[in-house]
């Protein structure tokens, strides 16, 4: 029942992550940077502080809990993250929701659930270090036949027929984009990883299980803010788009959509963490959580993109395509329980 209950919680947040980008659709007259960055505070630095206030101890400060060790480790690992993540942001501008998240997704999804358990000395070819590996190739084929369903439509489609569904639509481009950007976001598990030690601090403290963790996401977080900021900034003083941040008649409407984004991205990671303390009795499951999380990121935004009519015109053998791809995705989440 512990099991259900985590995977539910996974899958709760991970709905919010798949709608962070619909908010974003909302945004009225501003640039790319000027939304990232605004959406970026909300969803890196606002509702991770919040997170990480509900799991200070009684008796302690902020400080002290980050102090416990691995803080700056985990910042690092977020600063690298920070790269995967702006050009995450790019991959759905030249892919679309669905396309885009599926491809860096199921990179991310690999390299943050292999990653840290090579680095622990898990031996991948034998016991349940081979269960691991193969959720892990499972979850890719899954997103393999979601790439090639993404390539019939690409091939089935006019130009107009594109451009209509993503306005900046651009396949190769975007692929290249959607691979590194999963590479470099799957520093964000090996960030939560080496935070060990402030999660441990907090649980010996009292704090409940389920919000042990968050402390941990706060640090990797702000990493990753610091370089999406950089490179935000940048972009504002290159194209003068400073303005947008001044235009009174966007103003509301755009922040508080940008909020709302921000609070469906971070859901995922709050989500994950709360979710990951009902595991605990599963080690292998407990290892496979980035990757279901990934999982599930990526199925319930193919959902979105069926919704958001991205797959509009792409033919029935297309859509049947996607179809499997989702199903072997659902099936790779349920993998690691059925080899017990």
């Amino acid at each position: 029942m512990n099991i259900l209950i985590g995977l539910l919680i996974i899958a709760i947040g991970s709905v919010g992550q798949a709608s962070s980008y619909v908010p974003i659709k909302k945004v009225k007259k501003w640039s790319w940077e000027s939304f990232w960055l605004v959406q970026g505070i909300f969803a890196w630095l606002v509702f991770p502080f919040l997170g990480t206030l509900l799991a200070i101890p009684e008796g302690s400060s902020l400080f002290e809990v980050w102090g416990a060790g691995g803080a700056l480790k985990s910042i690092i690992y977020g600063a690298l993250w920070g790269v995967g993540g702006l050009t995450f942001g790019l991959s759905m501008r030249y892919l679309g929701v669905a396309l885009g998240q599926s491809i860096a997704l199921g990179t991310c999804a690999a390299f943050g659930t292999l990653l840290p358990a090579l680095f622990a000395g898990e031996n991948l070819f034998q016991g349940s270090g081979l269960v691991l590996l193969t959720g892990v190739c499972i979850t890719l084929a899954g997103i393999s036949i979601i790439g090639y369903a993404g390539s019939l439509r690409s091939k089935n489609m006019s130009e107009e027929e594109k451009r209509a569904a993503i306005k900046d639509f651009a396949l190769t481009k975007g692929l290249l984009v959607a691979l590194l950007a999963g590479v470099m976001s799957a520093c964000f598990a090996l960030g939560l990883d080496a935070g060990t030690k402030i999660k441990e601090f907090t649980g010996d403290h009292g704090v409940a299980p389920l919000f042990a963790g968050l402390p941990v996401i706060f640090m990797v977080t702000l990493g990753g803010f610091v370089v999406n900021a950089g490179y935000c900034l940048f972009q504002n003083a290159k194209n003068r788009t400073f303005k947008d941040y001044t235009t009174s008649a966007n103003w509301v409407n755009n922040l508080l959509f940008c909020a709302l984004a921000g609070v469906c991205w971070y859901s995922q990671f709050f989500g994950l963490e709360m979710g990951k303390s009902f595991l605990v009795d599963s080690p292998v499951l407990l290892a496979f959580s980035w990757c279901i999380l990934m999982s599930l990121n990526v199925l319930f935004s193919n959902v979105w993109g069926i919704l958001l009519k991205e797959w509009k015109g792409a033919g029935v053998k297309t859509v049947a395509v996607l179809i499997i791809g989702l199903l072997v995705l659902i099936f790779s989440i349920t993998y690691p329980e059925l080899m017990k």
